[in-house]
């Protein structure tokens, strides 16, 4: 695999993962909003919101450092008729233009709740639809390996697994933060937090199971073709050390000690340890998913013209 697709495994998982961020936010507040109030929703929302944007902006950073004269990058919106390469750089930037505005509007109170919730739906379904059009643009003809549904399912994953455990480590942060801030905080607020945790560890456990089903799936896929057959015997051959930390990381990472985090989110008394564990879960699963994005573009080969 080329050094040059350092910057684009960085940008599209910091990408993806802001993008799944600020769904799974979206669906906590929603929820948490419903049960108790917006009080309690907007407290624990506005932290977390502070790690999405330096993770797109980040992101964004690295998809310039890929091209080779970053300071024309705007041209590349010009194409929208037939680039998906346009449509992902406008998509990008509309992601993060409407996320600032959202958070800016959270943040400081602007505006009615209805009105920070459309404009919070309109980064949502953006955000979405950049995941989309990451995958389009590796689903050509010409690169069997990548020209599958699988890639798209793949990036809508990682979105997801990183969004869930991202929102996680965020959550407690903000938490303890609060904590510390005001020790007398609700009891309230601590059973927002464990309750949102123990749905968050069980989201992590199911999107797992999807990885654990998707890669074989892949593999299969690319065993089955003789133009992609060697890219399956690499995987199990030379990048095989790569391939089982991965899974090891993820299984450990959302799988185990998602389960710990889950039984761990049951008592009040040990909020603090489940501080730890949702870092450790949100830095195993960050890892595996960065291995997981090497092995995808070390996959490339090229056919025809």
């Amino acid at each position: 695999m080329s050094v040059h697709a350092w910057p684009l495994i960085a940008f599209t998982i910091l990408a993806q993962m802001s993008v799944g961020m600020f769904v799974v936010l979206g669906i906590v507040h929603y929820f948490v909003v419903n049960k108790y109030s917006i009080a309690e929703a907007d407290q624990m929302s506005s932290y977390a919101l502070l790690a999405i944007g330096p993770a797109l902006v980040l992101g964004l950073l690295a998809s310039l450092i890929h091209l080779g004269t970053p300071y024309i990058a705007f041209l590349a919106v010009t194409n929208l008729a037939t680039s998906w390469l346009s449509w992902e750089i406008l998509l990008g930037v509309l992601f993060a233009i409407l996320g600032g505005i959202f958070a800016i509007m959270q943040w400081r109170k602007i505006g009615s709740f209805a009105l920070r919730n459309v404009v919070a739906w309109l980064a949502a379904i953006d955000g979405i639809g950049l995941v989309y059009v990451m995958s389009r643009i590796y689903r050509q003809p010409t690169i069997p390996s990548w020209n599958t549904t699988l890639t798209t399912i793949s990036f809508y994953t990682t979105a997801l697994l990183l969004g869930v455990v991202g929102v996680g480590a965020a959550f407690v942060a903000g938490y303890a933060y609060l904590k510390r801030q005001n020790p007398d905080c609700t009891q309230e607020l601590c059973m927002v937090l464990q309750q949102t945790m123990r749905g968050i560890s069980i989201s992590a456990i199911v999107l797992l199971g999807v990885e654990f089903v998707v890669f074989p799936v892949y593999l299969s896929y690319l065993a089955n073709s003789s133009a992609t057959a060697a890219i399956a015997a690499s995987m199990t051959g030379i990048f095989s050390p790569i391939f089982v930390t991965r899974l090891a990381l993820a299984f450990l990472g959302a799988g185990l000690l998602a389960v710990y985090l889950y039984r761990t989110s049951l008592s009040a008394e040990r909020v603090q340890v489940m501080g730890y564990v949702s870092y450790a879960v949100f830095g195993l699963v960050l890892i595996s998913e960065v291995l997981g994005r090497f092995l995808f573009y070390a996959s490339y080969i090229s056919i025809g013209v």
